[in-house]
């Protein structure tokens, strides 16, 4: 009997082999089973968590009776020059407001006192909103 040594697929077998002469049958010694490793397990990845949506305060209501000052463009709000209970004249510049980096300013279009200012300095407001409410 012969013993031989076999790796198959990197582990390495001792087998005992009879080398016969003539016509007589082979006889094969018993040699381990040999199993597959299994796939390594594919790890997905949770899709990632949406980003957190920020909510807007509410505006101020408008003052019922005043006078809306409204955009009339959509911007953003560059510099507001008032406060509430300033008193204002028709035509004074309220705030500035700057769309494709020109500065557009908006006026009073009547005299009278600055009853709540709905935006602030950096918020993007869009054409017909309103910005300012006289009283």
């Amino acid at each position: 009997m012969k013993m031989l040594k076999i790796t198959l697929q990197g582990k390495m077998y001792e087998v005992g082999v009879e080398v016969i002469d003539g016509a007589a049958p082979v006889a094969y010694a018993p040699a381990a089973p040999v199993y597959a490793a299994p796939a390594p397990a594919v790890v997905v990845a949770p899709p990632p968590a949406p980003a957190p949506v920020a909510v807007a305060a509410p505006a101020p209501a408008p003052v019922a009776g005043g006078h809306a000052v409204i955009s009339p463009m959509p911007g953003l709000v560059f510099k507001i020059g008032v406060i509430i209970g300033q008193q204002v004249a028709q035509d004074q510049e309220l705030l500035v407001l700057e769309a494709m980096k020109m500065e557009s300013p908006v006026y009073a279009p009547y005299a009278g006192t600055v009853a709540s200012i709905l935006v602030k300095q950096g918020d993007a407001v869009s054409e017909g909103q309103v910005l300012i409410q006289l009283s």
